[in-house]
């Protein structure tokens, strides 16, 4: 099964209006089935939001969690506030036990950061990691060309077959190291994630620019670069049970109608659980 999504649910004016922000994931809920959730990422979550999240979304709506930057090595110098790793990864377990009760918590999303490159080091990383998440589904996604070089590209899938990483499909500028190939190959025979970030190269590299994230995902697929990706979705349907689809190209809200567009290619169009609320539309 594919499903498709957006990366976050409360900046998506184009899909619910002016809604409040209690109503946001709601009404989310009535047009996608799974949501990646990546404030996560800048701090690990209160238990308390997690249960919110949980209540306000329907049977069957599922979420993809993304890992705190501490735990991907993002940090670089800023401060840290657990004292350990373990604190830091029980601290993160914690956070999203009541999804995993709710049976709505379908992976974690260990994204790493560009100077992430393919060492025995950081190999050694990815295992240590794996080995502290226990039984929660991880899906591994690298900012790092040389995990995919000639040289290493077969053995990297290996061995997150090996190691039982969901792997992470990327479409994404091409510009540079810092940057990744589509590699549209299953590694879990229950999940493959699929992240679209647009094909902005100008944007990709400008970190130092004050409005920088939302340079980098300042771009609209059109119709035929969604097309490329129907059978390529389909393909990957074929290794794996589940194909979790996430659009992240939200500067200038594309996402969303990129989004209905591939579900209607793929002939998911009823793709949300909850009933539509015809009044969050209404100014």
């Amino acid at each position: 099964m594919i499903k498709i999504g957006l990366t976050g649910f409360g900046d998506h004016e184009g899909l619910y209006g002016k809604v409040k922000p209690e109503g946001r994931l709601p009404a989310y809920s009535a047009h996608f089935s799974i949501v990646e959730i990546d404030s996560s990422f800048y701090a690990v979550q209160p238990v308390k939001n997690f249960v919110k999240w949980v209540g306000q979304t329907p049977e069957g709506f599922g979420f993809i969690v993304k890992a705190y930057q501490g735990m991907t090595g993002h940090l670089r110098g800023k401060t840290n506030y657990f004292n350990t790793a373990g604190d830091m990864f029980q601290a993160f377990h914690t956070s999203i036990q009541p999804a995993i009760d709710a049976g709505k918590l379908i992976m974690t999303l260990f994204q790493y950061p560009p100077w992430f490159d393919c060492t025995k080091e950081n190999v050694d990383t990815l295992r240590e990691t794996k080995e502290r998440m226990k039984d929660v589904p991880c899906a591994l996604e690298f900012r790092n060309s040389t995990w995919y070089s000639p040289q290493y590209r077969d053995r990297t899938i290996e061995f997150m077959k090996k190691e039982g990483w969901i792997h992470t499909v990327v479409d994404e500028p091409q510009a540079g190291i810092g940057s990744i190939p589509i590699v549209a190959v299953a590694t879990s025979k229950e999940a493959t994630y699929v992240r679209m970030h647009g094909r902005n190269p100008k944007g990709w590299h400008q970190s130092s620019h004050p409005e920088w994230r939302k340079l980098r995902y300042l771009y609209r697929y059109s119709t035929e670069e969604l097309v490329e990706w129907q059978e390529r979705l389909k393909e990957l349907e074929r290794g794996s049970r589940n194909v979790y689809v996430v659009f992240n190209n939200n500067s200038a809200g594309d996402a969303t109608p990129n989004a209905k567009e591939l579900q209607t290619l793929l002939g998911e169009e009823d793709g949300g659980l909850a009933p539509l609320q015809l009044d969050l539309f209404s100014p």
